[in-house]
């Protein structure tokens, strides 16, 4: 799954916000650079220049780097704590053919929720990483036909159908048809 339209940067806001975030999560578990970049397959120059803000890394890396240290995309994208903007001040994320608008995040237990819009051009498709042990998605589709969840599993669906998978192995994402996708995406992250 790797045909796409030209690649677009992840994120619509200042890299140097979520790269303090990366090295700030990275150093509180004892990893050095070079650790995390090789267990999230990146480069560790493509990890260094996300740290120091000056990359805007693809939607891929950031799902990459956040799983490897188990925690939600948000745990990247939004400060935390008192005076913290809303997490609707986030702008759309952009992966390989996926647009992603966060539109909620909600703290259950010791669970996290984080609830996006998604939007994938017709005749697009991505791979996205492993997200963390017991990670799982959960897809509502209000436009065009989706084909996603794992690699060597994927579910299709149309206008009205929920589909849903454990996301801490490899999956994608396709917009096999002739029309755009439409959908929500629930990811729910247990703590680990």
């Amino acid at each position: 799954m790797d045909s796409s339209p030209a690649r677009r940067p992840a994120l619509d806001t200042d890299p140097r916000d979520v790269g303090r975030r990366v090295r700030a999560l990275r150093e509180a578990r004892g990893l050095s650079l070079s650790e995390l970049a090789r267990r999230a397959g990146v480069g560790k120059a493509t990890l260094s220049g996300l740290e120091n803000g000056t990359r805007n890394p693809t939607l891929e890396t950031l799902w990459a780097v956040t799983a490897q240290l188990g925690v939600p995309m948000t745990a990247i994208l939004v400060e935390a704590g008192p005076g913290a903007p809303e997490p609707a001040a986030v702008p759309v994320m952009h992966g390989t053919a996926v647009a992603a608008t966060l539109l909620e995040v909600f703290d259950d237990g010791d669970v996290t929720y984080e609830l996006y819009r998604l939007d994938l051009p017709a005749g697009t498709e991505q791979v996205s990483p492993a997200h963390h042990a017991g990670v799982t998605e959960h897809l509502t589709v209000f436009a065009g036909t989706l084909r996603a969840g794992p690699l060597d599993a994927p579910l299709t669906g149309g206008p009205g159908d929920h589909l849903s998978w454990r996301s801490d192995v490899p999956h994608g994402y396709a917009a096999p048809g002739p029309d755009d996708v439409r959908a929500t995406l629930l990811i729910r992250y247990p703590r680990p």
